[in-house]
């Protein structure tokens, strides 16, 4: 496996072929392993995970990393931008993880969230978001305005790297579209189709 990553990630057939590994290595590796994710999830939990996306990503990459197929995420965050919550709500293939703004709303209403971040992985290590990513993350930032729950960040994790909605600037421009689109729509200017 080369590396504690490897061994990690390895399914519980791929570690039992190794001499000398039975149940009880085997428990034992999947308990220090379980330990480590919970370490870094208490870590996030109660924090503000806004101003960062380098501590964000470092929380992300290790529950992430080396899935064979996208798994959209979601952290739920309270007023004061504290995670609450986090859950897998979408998970795909290889190359594409089908969402839903619906359910995604749903799910952040359950939760009682204020605000929200999404992360999704790709799989080929490429963190470069494709335009389906820019296009389903303008239609999670306008559905959740609509609710008033304010999408702060949408991380795409790639091989030892990460791309920021935030930081390159997608989401505050997305923000802008939204409140132009609406201010044309209360003021009766929106043209019609």
């Amino acid at each position: 496996f080369k590396t504690l990553q490897g061994v990690f990630e390895a399914s519980p057939d791929q570690l039992c072929e190794i001499e000398d590994i039975g149940p009880k290595n085997l428990f034992g590796i999947k308990l220090i392993k379980a330990v480590c994710d919970r370490y870094l999830e208490k870590k996030l939990i109660n924090k503000d995970p806004v101003s960062n996306s380098k501590d964000l990503f470092d929380y992300l990459y290790h529950s992430m990393r080396g899935m064979n197929r996208e798994c959209f995420k979601v952290l739920f965050l309270d007023a004061q931008n504290r995670v609450i919550a986090t859950e897998t709500l979408f998970e795909g293939t290889l190359t594409a993880s089908s969402v839903y703004p619906r359910e995604v709303v749903i799910a952040a209403l359950n939760h009682h969230a204020a605000a929200l971040i999404f992360a999704h992985n790709h799989p080929s290590g490429n963190p470069k978001p494709s335009a389906d990513d820019v296009s389903i993350t303008r239609k999670l930032v306008f559905a959740c305005r609509v609710i008033g729950i304010t999408v702060h960040e949408h991380l795409v994790i790639g091989d030892n790297g990460y791309f920021s909605f935030a930081d390159q600037g997608y989401i505050a421009r997305m923000n802008r579209e939204y409140e132009t689109r609406d201010s044309r729509l209360e003021t009766g200017t929106e043209s019609k189709r």
